[in-house]
Parts: structure tokens; C-alpha cells; sequence
């Protein structure tokens, strides 16, 4: 028979095989825990009950195996609950159950109200709450962009629009991210990949000071529910309707929604934290344990490391990954200090199946994007071998040496070209593309990219920690003043530093991430770990938009130009070789003299050219030769046009970074040609960039011809 659109949804809402289901007006739950002896099921009428109303034992009679069963009738969607384990309790051996204890439904597909501390001292957590799952997706699906088409814009939800400066009419929500997707749509990027959206304690367990809270959102207590705190409804739930709605928004206008989760550790934190939800249920399965159980493995600088490789935790995770796409419709996911997935339970790192192999060959999540962020607290790193070809990994071997190059450090031409190139070094051994490589020189963690280029020290005081946070090795440049200046020189220079990385981060092989408010100058004033900055510090200021609206128009520019050229999405790799049909190579390096460059030169100047795709890799016809000329010295460089660049045709510029704009960027590519001379002078720390024409057809011929 055939099935309505709507009836999916419901079909696969019963594939987790835990939590709450409600069917005919009862809610059926269903619960896993092989070190409780009772379980019982807390029944609250509001948010605000610090008792509840009812208590429901799970009949004994209908555990299967480790799974506990009640059915709850009479009731149904919006119903607030908490669940309660009794069990053995024995800290020294790793065993947390407390029959007194309230806790979160690993499985809780909503939160209610926030921590309650109760007279007896023990921990009450947020209510979780029952959901109806049905919401009109009006035709909306997941819109499977391929990576190389890619373009992330990484950006945090409540930060976006925040700012009083945002003038939406919801600030900080689900919503007011809707209120602004012409901008994003403005921008040309493709997808945007929200920092932490699932549920994490809004002011902390604590009793963290208001003025340094959980901003980020690296603290997850519920995996499978949406953030309450980002939505405008107050209602029970209403986290739920708001965050589909700008899902169905975004997509709307073709923007992907890619999830930031954290999986590797919890709030619940080591030996000396709360109880609230795994501990209670089964600590020594969801959790890493040392020493006879007594103290956490800890990977993750968080206090506690789950154990993902543990069948029942593997099990949650996929699950959680499937509820996300069947049920909110997102594109792809990236895991947070992914290192922690590969890891066995005694904390070695796997090198047969695991979760991660696992998540790749899932069906539900075979059109999924899976960024791994391949390293971990404490040193693993594993960029490059992190998994399969279905995995991405965020590059900070491209981070690291876009860096550098910029700032001028010797030794570093063959890794600037390597990068550009895609990092074969790192992917193409393993028979993976270039698209497995996400490029970035910036992320939420870390400088912005104004302030890599406007200090020379991290200046974290504000974060209460004494400075002693954050990454000490930015490989950054205050460029003669630190911080904020009137000089004008220093600003010009700190101006054309932003525009050569945001050039060559949208001219490099692979998927290129921008993060929030790079592209005009957004600043943390030196924080480069605002984790805890709920406030200017980290907000998005829109005045900025417009008072950088150059820096705007030419970032707008690259990622235009990105999109319409395939000879920079290429998905193999380069070879340095001839095409097919083509005598001249895919991909030449050249110093600033035109020769063949010489890699231990010590120089911080290259010359690159792409060759466009053959046909069958353009069937349009769009691709178009490019060259890059750079020059990262501390002085001016002459350049000498490649002899082999002669037989592209007719060259305009397309990139001047040392030019003021307008004349910094032609997105018409209507720039105008090089010196006759076919010689040219680039000032110090200055990026160019040609566009041939593309070939002409001759009358008769269509351009893939043309081409051949």
C-alpha cells in the first residue's frame, strides 16, 4: 500500500528502542538499566511541582532482560516526568545508584524548567517531557548537497541574533535564527552547523555564577531534546515546534542544518559531581571507570568520558543520530572531540569496528554528513585516519598552516601547498578525497579571525581562570599594536590578513568553514576560549555588517566564486599531470620568478596553477583556469607571469588583496588583465588572483568541446 507523506514520520518513530512512545492515548516506556533492582517512574503535573504528583512502579514481570517496561494510560503527549532507579550504591566501586536520586530519561526527547535544589541536597534535574513528534514539514526532506559543494558556516544559536543590534523581533532563539537567513542566504553559504543544541544546563549545576555560564553548550545532560533555553514558547515542548521551524526555514533557501554534538563526555561530571541521569541508571556502562570503578577515565578535560563502544551506549548513540535526521530533518552531524568514539572501554583506540565504522554504514544516516573533530583532551590525534571515506575530519593541520604561512614563518611553502592542494598527505593514502578534508583557520574554539590578526597574546582574564585557559600556540600577529588601534597602517595591514586567509581558504581543495561574524570583523576582544562570554564578548554585532560591508562584499565574492567553479571542487585529487585531452598539467607549482619552485628556498612566495576539469568532470562547461600568486614575505616581491600560464588565454583579476575596494575583488570577473610585461610587483603579505576566460566555441561547437 501506498503511504501518505505524512505516515513515515510515524512508521520510524518507534526505531529508538527506549524512551517514551505514546500510541492510542497511553505512553509506553521503556528504560535500560542492568544495575538497577527497581525502577519507578516520577509523574509531575507542572514545571514548577518540586514534588510529584504520582509515582509508578515499572512492574518487574515485564522486564526483558536489561529493559524495564511501564505503561502509562490516560496520558500522553506533554506528560512531565522523571525517572528513578534503586540499586546498589558503592562510590568506591563505580556504582551510583540512589533510590532518592530524580533523573533524566537517557532517551528524554524534551526538558522542562531547569535544576532544582532540593532541602535534602539531592540534585533535582529538569523534567523531561513527552513529545508529539508530528509537525508539517510541508514536503520538507534532508537536501543532500555533495561535500564539494559545500560551504559551513559555523555559528552559535543564541549568539547569532542575541545582540540588540540583531533587530529581530526574537533574539536569541530558533526564531530569530529564521529572521536573519537572508543574510546567510546573502552570503552563499550552504550550510550552517549549529555549536550545541541539544540540552545542557542553562546556568549551570554548581551554582555557577551568573556571570560566567555555560555559553557554549559543551555540557550535554540530554542528547535526543533540543535546547529549551534558545525558544520563544515557555510552554512544555515548545523547543521542539521552534527548532523544526527553522530547520523547514533553512531549508527553504537551501542552507543545510549540520548538528555540533558531544558525545564524549556529560555534565554529570567525575566522582564529585551530580547525579542526574546515567550515573543513577548504570554508571559503569555509560561511563569510562578507573581503579576498580572509583574514578573516571578522563579524554576528555571534562572530568568523565563516556564509553561509546559499550553495546548499549553505541546503541543510544545511533539512535540519537537517527532521531535527529528522521525527526528534525538535519543534514549531518559533527562530533566533538570524535577521538573518544574510537575508544574502548579500558581507553584504548580501536583499530577494528567500532562506533565509528558502525555510524558510516547505518542506512537511516547514509546521506548524512559525519565531521569528525579527530582528536581528543588529551593528544590523540588522528586527523587523516580517523575513519572511512563516508567520514570528514576538521583539518588543523590546514588551520596550523594557513596560519603560519600568513604570519610569515619559514619552512612552511610546501605545507601552504599541500593544503591548497587538499591534503593528500593526510587523505589520499587511504583512498579518501580531498572533501574529506573540512578547511579552516578559525572555529568557535580560538580566536576570530580579526583577532588572529589583532593580538599576539590570548587575553582570557574576563573568564575568571586567571588567563590560564585557552590554547597558548595561535600562531597569530598583532601586526605592531595589541588590540584595537587608530593606526592606519597597522589596520590596512591587518585588513589585507583577513582578506588572504578568507582567499585562501575559499580557494583551497576540500569543504571550506567560515565561522560567525569572520567575515566582517567580529571580535572577542583577545578571548580565544569564550565558553563561558554570554554576552558582547562573543554576541554577533550586526553594526558590523555594514561597517565592514567591503570585507562583506568580498568574502561574498570568493564564496560566489567557489560555488560556480568546479576546476576548485575538483573530487580527486591533482596529480601534477596532464588531462585527458589537455597536454598541460592539472595543477603547476611555480616560484615568483615563473621557474619551477624550489621547496627549501626558505621563500614565503608561490605561484599556483589550476588547470580546468576535463569535460566529463564539466559537463557545463564553467570551469575556468586559475592562478594564485602569494606573497607572505615581509616585502615587496616581483612576480613573473608563468610561461606555461600563457596558454590559458586571455587572464583578469580577480583578487587584489593589497587593493582597496572596490578594486579588491571583481565578482564579475570582469577585472582588468595583467601588465603586458607579464611582470608585477605584489607588496608584502598580499595574495592575487587570475580568472581566465573561459575557451570560446568555435560556431558549431558547444564549450565541453571547446574544451577537448
Amino acid at each position: 500500500m501506498l503511504m501518505r507523506e505524512s505516515q513515515p514520520d510515524l512508521f520510524l518513530a518507534s526505531i529508538p528502542r527506549c524512551g517514551p512512545v505514546v500510541t492510542d492515548g497511553c505512553v509506553t516506556f521503556r528504560v535500560v538499566s542492568q544495575a538497577a533492582t527497581a525502577m519507578r517512574l516520577l509523574l509531575y503535573d507542572t514545571v514548577n511541582d518540586t514534588d510529584p504528583v504520582e509515582e509508578i512502579e515499572f512492574d518487574k514481570s515485564n522486564k526483558l532482560g536489561n529493559v524495564w517496561h511501564a505503561l502509562l494510560k490516560s496520558s500522553g503527549h506533554g506528560q512531565l516526568y522523571h525517572l528513578q532507579a534503586d540499586g546498589p550504591r558503592d562510590p568506591e566501586r563505580g556504582l551510583w545508584c540512589d533510590g532518592r536520586a530524580r533523573l533524566i530519561d537517557p532517551y528524554a526527547r524534551a526538558l522542562a524548567g531547569d535544576f532544582q535544589h532540593a532541602d535534602d541536597g539531592v540534585l533535582r534535574p529538569p523534567k523531561c517531557v513527552v513529545i508529539n513528534d508530528h509537525f508539517d514539514w510541508r514536503g520538507d526532506r534532508c537536501l543532500n548537497h555533495a561535500l564539494c559543494d559545500t560551504v559551513i558556516y559555523e555559528m552559535h544559536v543564541r549568539g547569532f541574533t542575541r545582540s540588540p543590534t540583531s533587530r529581530v523581533q526574537y533574539p536569541g532563539t530558533y526564531l530569530g535564527v529564521i529572521e536573519k537567513i537572508p543574510y546567510l542566504k546573502s552570503l552563499g553559504v550552504t550550510a550552517v552547523e549549529l555549536m550545541p543544541v541539544h540540552e545542557f544546563p542553562i546556568l549551570g549545576i554548581y551554582g555557577t555564577p551568573r556571570e560566567h555560564p555555560n555559553y557554549w553548550g559543551y555540557d550535554p545532560i540530554a542528547f535526543f531534546a533540543p535546547h529549551r533555553g534558545y525558544a520563544v514558547g515557555k510552554e512544555p515542548g515548545s523547543q521542539v515546534t521552534e527548532f523544526k521551524q527553522m530547520v523547514r526555514a533553512l531549508h527553504e533557501e537551501g542552507i543545510e542544518v549540520i548538528l555540533d554534538l558531544v558525545f564524549n563526555h556529560t555534565a554529570e561530571g567525575n566522582e564529585f559531581g551530580p547525579v542526574f541521569s546515567f550515573k543513577g541508571l548504570d554508571n559503569q556502562v555509560y561511563y569510562m571507570t578507573d581503579h576498580d570503578g572509583r574514578y573516571y577515565k578522563n579524554y576528555t578535560g571534562c572530568g568523565n568520558t563516556v564509553n561509546c563502544n559499550h553495546p548499549t551506549v553505541k546503541e543510544l548513540i545511533i539512535d540519537c543520530l537517527r532521531h535527529w535526521v528522521i525527526h528534525y530533518h538535519v543534514d549531518g552531524f559533527r562530533f566533538d572531540l570524535a577521538a573518544v568514539l574510537r575508544r574502548h572501554n579500558n581507553g584504548a583506540i580501536l583499530s577494528d569496528v567500532s562506533l565509528v565504522d558502525e555510524i558510516a554504514s547505518d542506512p537511516y544516516l547514509a546521506n548524512t554528513k559525519l565531521i569528525a573533530e579527530a582528536w581528543d583532551a588529551v593528544g590523540t590525534y588522528l586527523v587523516g585516519s580517523f575513519g572511512g571515506k563516508r567520514w570528514t575530519e576538521w583539518n588543523g593541520q590546514y588551520r596550523d598552516g594557513v596560519r603560519r604561512f600568513w604570519r610569515g614563518d619559514s619552512g612552511v611553502l610546501g605545507v601552504l601547498a599541500t593544503r591548497l592542494a587538499g591534503s593528500s598527505d593526510l587523505y589520499e593514502c587511504n583512498g579518501r578525497a580531498p572533501s574529506c578534508s573540512v578547511n579552516f583557520v578559525t572555529s568557535h574554539d580560538g580566536y576570530t579571525l580579526n583577532d588572529l590578526v589583532s593580538y599576539a597574546y590570548k587575553h582570557n582574564e574576563a573568564n575568571g581562570e586567571g588567563n590560564c585557559d585557552g590554547e597558548n600556540s595561535n600562531w597569530s600577529h598583532n601586526h605592531g599594536h595589541e588590540g584595537p588601534t587608530n593606526r592606519i597602517e597597522v589596520e590596512e595591514l591587518r585588513i589585507r590578513q583577513i582578506k588572504n586567509m578568507l582567499a585562501t581558504l575559499m580557494l583551497s581543495h576540500g569543504v571550506p568553514m567560515l565561522v560567525m561574524g569572520d567575515e566582517c570583523r567580529r571580535t572577542q576582544l583577545g578571548n580565544n576560549n569564550a565558553y563561558c562570554q554570554d554576552n558582547e564578548v562573543s554576541w554577533f554585532d550586526w553594526r558590523l555588517v555594514r561597517s565592514n560591508r567591503e570585507l562583506v562584499r568580498f568574502c561574498r565574492a570568493l564564496i560566489k566564486f567557489r560555488l560556480s567553479q568546479p576546476t576548485l571542487r575538483q573530487e580527486n585529487f591533482l596529480t601534477g599531470r596532464p588531462h585527458a585531452h589537455d597536454s598541460r598539467p592539472d595543477l603547476s607549482w611555480f616560484d615568483n620568478r615563473g621557474h619551477a619552485v624550489r621547496w627549501d628556498s626558505g621563500e614565503a612566495v608561490l605561484s599556483c596553477l589550476f588547470t580546468r576539469p576535463p569535460a566529463d568532470r564539466d559537463p557545463a562547461g564553467v570551469g575556468r583556469d586559475v592562478l594564485l600568486m602569494v606573497n607572505a614575505s615581509d616585502r615587496p616581491q616581483e612576480f613573473v607571469f608563468p610561461p606555461s600560464a600563457t596558454q590559458s588565454g586571455q587572464w583578469r583579476l580577480f583578487i587584489n588583496t593589497a587593493s582597496h575596494a572596490p578594486d579588491d575583488v571583481y565578482p564579475g570577473l570582469i577585472g582588468p588583465a595583467p601588465p603586458k610585461s607579464g611582470r608585477q610587483i605584489l607588496p608584502s603579505r598580499t595574495l592575487v588572483c587570475y580568472v581566465a576566460d573561459p575557451p570560446v566555441p568555435l560556431p558549431g561547437e558547444t564549450a565541453a568541446d571547446a574544451e577537448g
